[in-house]
């Protein structure tokens, strides 16, 4: 229940932020797609964990569209066993449509970082007794169709999303209370030092499982594995 409170918290109030240019769409999957993050929460959020996966923010066909963290559907559906229903955001783009467990896009990250899970631990169960998975942003911001990346904001606009972010990081880091946070790429990292600096933690990456990443694309599972070892995180 504490998990889920700070993230109603969180959800509340980066619902009651506004966005100028070049935002024309914001979409916060913690308001419309509340009822699969809640039930994520309360199923996988139990007990202390050791490892913190740290990502940034929404992808358009991922949490953006179920509210779990790098929420690939079938993913999401066949692997974790959720499914709940979801509404539409207040401003929906037409281009960009949430539908919900009916998107048929593939969320190329969150399949990458969810089959790498799933490849490992034979249930998801086997998996959160250690590990757990969050976004530091829950808002995806859009341009048209195209996304705007939180650098892009004006820095007066952004200031009360990374102070409600941080405050929600926090709040999850004592609750889970983790010994090693992982950013799912250097920035989310760089995030989790500054936000969470002064607990006693160790900070560590790998690499983004992003499609738009070189490097990813060449063999991200043996090369977040292989990251992992290296942290310690897997034998």
């Amino acid at each position: 229940m504490k998990l889920i409170n700070a993230a109603q918290q969180l959800r509340d109030e980066v619902s009651a932020l506004r966005f100028s240019a070049p935002v024309t769409h914001t979409y916060n999957p913690l308001d419309y797609a509340w009822a699969p993050h809640e039930l994520y929460l309360r199923r996988f959020g139990q007990g202390r964990k050791k490892v913190l996966f740290l990502g940034m923010n929404p992808g358009p066909f991922g949490m953006a569209q179920c509210g779990v963290p790098f929420g690939e559907i079938a993913a999401v559906r066949d692997w974790l066993g959720i499914t709940a229903p979801v509404s539409k955001p207040a401003n929906e783009n037409p281009k960009k449509p949430i539908d919900g467990f009916a998107c048929t896009r593939a969320e190329v990250s969150g399949k990458r970082l969810w089959g790498l899970f799933a490849q490992r631990f034979a249930t998801p169960e086997d998996f959160f007794v250690d590990h757990f998975v969050t976004n530091y942003c829950p808002l995806l911001w859009l341009n048209g169709t195209k996304n705007v990346t939180p650098d892009k904001l004006p820095k007066a606009e952004v200031a009360p999303v990374i102070a409600a972010c941080d405050k929600h990081l926090r709040a999850q880091a004592e609750i889970l209370q983790p010994e090693l946070v992982i950013g799912v790429g250097k920035y989310a990292r760089a995030q989790a030092e500054r936000a969470l600096a002064g607990l006693p933690l160790r900070f560590g990456d790998i690499l983004h499982p992003s499609p738009a990443s070189p490097a990813a694309n060449k063999g991200w599972a043996e090369a977040a594995s292989k990251q992992l070892r290296e942290l310690g995180v897997w034998a």
